[in-house]
């Protein structure tokens, strides 16, 4: 099937868009709702363009359905159909505006893409975006169409007594036959990927709000029988975004409600419906004795990105694809600035912070490196759900945090409102976000820089920034040259140079914060400031720095990670330990330490041989940090694990998984080991004897509790001794809290005790019945390198967990809880010399892709990076990625990441 602007061959081009012949005004959408076959009746009020010839073929979008009738303006239409679904009518009623009534069928209880209109657990479920709406009716399925809808819902009233859709309740009623209807009105334009419905057997949490308006709001949260107990957190969360998008951006809700539903059969994490999120259940039910700490982070998370989008993505939508990053980019960061204020203090928001970056280098990095590297906005795809990406989310995000930082704080609210002015109700470009912020800020280095700041939306990769000084003791002169530079990506060999904010302040050798003036200022202007790399290299002059001593000041560079770059800062191991013990950006000291140790790691790559002992300075640095009071237990955690192992992977140009794996364990063991009676006091220090709150300082005593118990676990069983395993494995039996519980498991798994097998099965018993719980389970063995303690034993327990009564392809969060957690978290189990590891992945890809292109496409992606591996890996990984190319009924989804793979 080719859509509008598609090229014979499938590809899809941003050069391509042409804006729509045709536009829908309104829709009135009529469901009677059955599992096996829903009817549907449409009735749009469609306008031609005024540059469009009258009778010009009208092309709606289909995929699935039985059409039963069509009329135009009341008059029967001749209509064909393209291959793959769609509806051409050639002949459309003359009049510029005119009435089309479509009635068609679908088959809910068919769909196990869960895209468009599908069954779960009993009850009626949409996901529309990107293109899922045309598997429900006929429709001009773009964003840029945007229409008002009403819409009636009919159905069995004992099985479905919960009747949803966007917007306000209008009316509701009982029918004959034991049935009922609700009619839902939203007054506010949309895009059909975000039209929604439910209808189930639910409970709800309500809860009544008043606006700064002072406007009354009812807010609702709809789950399974069952699950009510475990949806405070997500209330609240969805309270305080609404609180926080007011004050921090003005911006309201504009309807009488707000409903959130959760689903467990969904593809992706939530989606935010106009006025009806539908989410996965795992970013809804918490309690402590289910959820972790990082569960309820999540939902906080996730709750307030959905609710951020009524504006963001919502009230100004993208005018195509292309453009997915102008609502998720934005959306991203402002839901990032939500959580960091809501962390309660500057220090617990730096740790959010470096949790955002953490996962910005494991999983974007990567792909800005591979075969699927594109730009923010991309310029052609074949199948736009390929493109749900970290490029497009979290690095998206980085390029609006730019913007923040090169216009400041309160001249990006400038930007915002100034956006929201010119553009709500409309569906817009990134170039439009882009030119509202500078607009707004005239005189800021954006406004002076745009064009060449807009080279961030259209080139791919990670640039890389080079930072070296001279210092001249005698005139106290520092001068820092800034480089920067691009590696190739696919399609784009030559890259210009980025407009890069660097945030910086110097310290001097015994750790004081020195005062930063430029040459040819009058005076200092504070410790920190913004440097603007715009040139391929520019040489910046500090002076007024004669205290500086006879070693000169250190730099830290990329303060709060200013710019998403790969910095090399020229820095030896003394002036990286002197930034880990002083510097007062908490981003940068928790750099410094993950830099000596991965450090650590890279030296020793080369060869065969052990890990060198630990420098006994560095040793020193980190007890120092792990004992240094008033420093959050959180960031201590975050400063002390070792950098994982695909991060270590990302510096090397041929990977050996085994080899990596092998000196990250010596390491580990190293640390357990030199700091063993500092890990016993972090464990004791950090016990809670409080209720169960998960806020910023209980979840960071766990989470420092935890690591610590891993440590003395992995000590202890090195050693022989029974006592940390066993301490454990009774935390497993009775701790306190979920994230107590698990963190217990994951010491004894990943510290090889004879105990893990036991404290497994005890787990699952536990765990029956909870989905998400059982989800934890699977997980736990997937990451686990030698589960039972039987070297090369993970690839098969993962198949014969397959089989598992508890475990369902069908289910999205179990196959990524299972697969993805074993490919990607997993790599010296994965990568197997026996390619095992390969031949699962291959089985499982093309099972999947019989039924959910969608997900089967985001497994795929795990080995898309095969030509990174050493021999023999490499071939067995290319033979696996071969296989599944060569299948002869495979979707455009799965094709086009195989097909990227071997062509790259």
């Amino acid at each position: 099937m080719l859509r509008e602007g598609q090229a014979p061959t499938g590809l899809i081009r941003r050069e391509d868009y042409s804006a729509p012949a045709y536009r829908i005004l309104s829709v009135d959408l009529t469901f009677d709702l059955d599992p096996a076959k829903t009817l549907v009746g449409s009735k749009l009020r469609i306008t031609r363009d005024a540059a469009t010839p009258a009778g010009t073929p009208l092309r709606l979008d289909g995929e699935g359905l039985s059409l039963l009738r069509c009329l135009g303006d009341g008059e029967s239409l001749s209509f064909r159909h393209e291959e793959g679904g769609a509806l051409i009518i050639d002949n459309p009623p003359a009049a510029e505006t005119f009435t089309l009534e479509i009635r068609n069928t679908c088959a809910p209880e068919k769909n196990l893409e869960l895209s468009g209109l599908y069954t779960s657990g009993g009850g009626f479920f949409t996901q529309c975006e990107a293109e899922g709406f045309r598997r429900i009716t006929y429709f001009l399925d773009r964003p840029d169409v945007m229409a008002v809808y009403s819409v009636t819902l009919r159905a069995d009233k004992a099985k479905y007594p919960v009747l949803l859709s966007n917007g306000n309740l209008v009316e509701q009623g009982s029918l004959d036959n034991g049935r009922h209807y609700a009619k839902w009105h939203d007054p506010f334009p949309k895009p059909a990927y975000l039209f929604a419905l439910v209808a189930a057997d639910l409970v709800c949490r309500e809860q009544k709000i008043t606006s700064r308006a002072g406007k009354e709001h009812l807010l609702q949260v709809y789950v399974r029988r069952g699950d009510l107990g475990k949806t405070e957190h997500a209330m609240a969360s969805l309270i305080a975004s609404v609180a926080w998008d007011e004050a921090r951006f003005g911006l309201s809700l504009d309807l009488e409600r707000f409903m959130i539903v959760a689903v467990s059969d969904f593809n992706m994490g939530a989606m935010e419906n106009k006025g009806l999120n539908i989410f996965n259940t795992k970013y809804v039910l918490a309690s402590p004795a289910t959820a972790t700490d990082a569960d309820f982070a999540g939902i906080e998370s996730v709750v307030g990105h959905e609710y951020f989008h009524n504006w963001t993505g919502n009230r100004i939508t993208c005018r195509d694809w292309f453009q997915l990053s102008l609502k998720e980019g934005l959306t991203v960061y402002r839901d990032q600035e939500f959580s960091m204020d809501m962390a309660g203090s500057a220090s617990a928001a730096a740790v959010q912070r470096i949790g955002d970056v953490k996962r910005l280098r494991e999983f974007q990095f990567p792909e800005d490196s591979g075969p699927m590297a594109h730009p923010v906005r991309p310029d052609s795809y074949v199948e736009i759900n390929n493109f749900y990406t970290t490029t497009v989310y979290e690095k998206g995000a980085e390029v609006v945090r730019m913007q923040d930082t090169l216009v400041g704080r309160a001249g990006f609210r400038r930007g915002m409102d100034l956006y929201f002015q010119r553009h709500d109700g409309q569906a817009v470009t990134c170039d439009d976000f882009a030119q509202a912020i500078a607009d707004a800020n005239p005189d800021s280095p954006l406004a002076a820089n745009l064009a060449q700041f807009k080279h961030w939306y259209a080139q791919a990769g990670t640039p890389r920034l080079s930072a070296r000084t001279r210092w001249d003791a005698t005139a106290g002169r520092l001068r820092l040259t800034l480089t920067q530079s691009a590696l190739p990506s696919p399609g784009q060999a030559d890259k210009q140079a980025f407009v890069i904010p660097v945030r910086l302040g110097l310290l001097a050798r015994d750790g004081r914060a020195l005062p930063l003036q430029l040459d040819g200022e009058a005076a200092p202007a504070g410790t920190e400031r913004v440097l603007v790399l715009s040139a391929t290299e520019q040489s910046f002059d500090f002076v007024g720095l004669g205290d500086a001593g006879e070693a000169g000041p250190v730099p830290s560079l990329l303060r709060g990670f200013s710019a998403p770059v790969v910095l090399d800062d020229g820095l030896d191991s003394a002036e990286r330990l002197l930034l880990l013990r002083h510097d007062a950006d908490a981003f940068n000291r928790w750099e410094a330490a993950q830099r000596l140790l991965q450090e650590l790691l890279l030296a020793a790559l080369p060869g065969d041989g052990d890990l060198p002992a630990l420098d006994e300075a560095l040793v020193e640095a980190l007890r120092a940090v792990l004992r240094e009071d008033g420093l959050d237990a959180a960031f201590k955690e975050l400063a002390l694990t070792p950098p994982i192992e695909s991060v270590i992977a990302e510096q090397v140009e041929a990977v050996d998984p085994q080899r990596i794996h092998r000196l990250r364990e010596q390491l580990r063991a190293q640390l357990a080991e030199r700091l063993h009676a500092d890990w016993a006091w972090a464990w004791d220090a950090h016990q809670l004897r409080e209720g169960y709150r998960p806020d910023a300082h209980q979840s960071g005593c766990r989470a420092l509790a935890n690591l610590a118990l891993q440590m003395l676990v992995l000590h202890a069983v090195a050693h022989g001794d029974e006592v940390w395993p066993g301490r454990a494995y009774q935390r497993v039996k009775d701790g306190g809290c979920m994230t107590e519980r698990l963190g217990a498991l994951l010491a004894l798994v990943h510290g090889g005790s004879a105990l893990a097998g036991a404290a497994l099965e005890r787990f699952h018993a536990d765990a029956r019945g909870d989905d998400l719980v059982l989800d934890k389970w699977f997980a736990i063995q997937a990451a686990a390198t030698e589960p039972l303690g039987a070297p090369g034993s993970v690839a098969p327990r993962i198949r014969a967990l397959l089989q598992h009564p508890d475990f369902s392809l069908k289910n999205p969060n179990r196959v990524r809880n299972l697969i993805s957690t074993f490919c990607r978290d997993n790599p010296a189990a994965f990568h197997r010399a026996d390619a095992g590891g390969y031949v699962l992945w291959a089985d499982v890809v093309l099972a999947l892709d019989a039924f959910n292109p969608q997900i089967a496409a985001r497994i795929a992606r795990h080995l898309e990076r095969w030509r990174v591996l050493a021999e023999p890996w490499r071939s067995a990984a290319r033979e696996a990625v071969a296989r599944v190319a060569g299948h002869p009924r495979l979707s455009a989804d799965v094709r086009e990441i195989v097909g990227k793979a071997l062509d790259a």
